[in-house]
């Protein structure tokens, strides 16, 4: 009888395949969450318990980088959405040459955060900055201090992420609009729909699964929202836009303060997480 190596079952082939796969999800997620959640025990004086735990939940700075996290995601996200579904729609129309529709929709995706950042600081600038230009042409001569005053800041940095992520979701929607039937549309054009009802009625429905995926990515990586905050305002004035992954960073690379970071990353785990399983079972079970 030949050995089970040489000639396996379908049960056995199936395990050896995905047992590669599953070693390197076990290398490159379990092993460094678990590492995570064991330092969040621990403090540079040796084990605490869940006192890190207790201390981030009485943390001042804590809650208004978590408000800040969850104002930036509660924004950016339905205008990212909604941006986005609207250059889907202008994408997916029937242009004679469709390359420079697409190229414009990938290249603010294209462009790096930390970039985008950088530039929109740029144009926020006080004293040099385009918006400020634009409103002097326009007869207002006090210039406005965009990323000196929290609400303003704070208001320049969704703009920046919607801009930044729009192009994102359009690419996702952007794809679920060219997997409807074409079929569909002209049905509802012989029954004398109008554009406005194909899109309530056809368009919107069937798009809704492509919804769900958008966002979900969009939203989990709006929770980790870094690169363009720290760029733009560093966190400031004060830290009126400091998210909680600025203020991780802080803590474990300027205060040396593994244990507690650890504590904080653990914390916005479990909300990426929370966020995902809300998504799943109900917006998902909608589509």
């Amino acid at each position: 009888m030949k050995s089970t190596w040489r000639d396996p079952s379908e049960k056995t082939l199936a395990w050896l395949l995905l047992t590669p796969a599953f070693a390197l999800i076990a290398l490159v997620v379990v092993y460094p969450v678990g590492k995570l959640i064991y330092n969040s025990f621990f403090q540079s004086t040796g084990f605490v318990g869940w006192q890190n735990y207790a201390d981030a939940l009485q943390d001042k700075e804590f809650w208004e980088a978590m408000f800040n996290t969850l104002g930036i995601t509660l924004i950016t996200v339905p205008g990212a959405l909604l941006v986005g579904l609207v250059f889907a729609m202008l994408a997916n129309l029937p242009f004679k040459r469709k390359w420079p529709v697409r190229l414009a929709l990938l290249l603010p995706w294209a462009l790096p955060l930390s970039f985008c950042g950088l530039i929109f600081a740029w144009f926020f600038h006080t004293d040099y900055g385009i918006v400020n230009d634009v409103l002097r042409m326009a007869g207002l001569q006090e210039p406005t201090m965009w990323l000196l005053r929290p609400g303003w800041a704070f208001a320049a940095i969704c703009l920046t992420i919607i801009w930044k992520t729009s192009s994102f979701m359009a690419l996702i929607l952007l794809a679920g609009l060219q997997m409807i039937p074409r079929s569909l549309y002209e049905a509802a054009e012989v029954d004398g729909a109008t554009p406005w009802q194909q899109f309530w009625q056809i368009t919107l429905p069937l798009l809704v699964p492509s919804m769900v995926v958008a966002l979900i990515f969009r939203t989990l990586t709006a929770l980790q929202t870094f690169d363009i905050p720290y760029t733009m305002t560093k966190g400031g004035p004060g830290s009126a836009t400091q998210t909680l992954a600025m203020l991780i960073h802080k803590t474990t690379v300027d205060y040396l303060d593994l244990g507690y970071g650890s504590t904080l990353a653990v914390l916005m785990f479990v909300m990426s997480l929370l966020v995902t399983g809300v998504y799943l079972k109900h917006v998902g079970r909608a589509a």
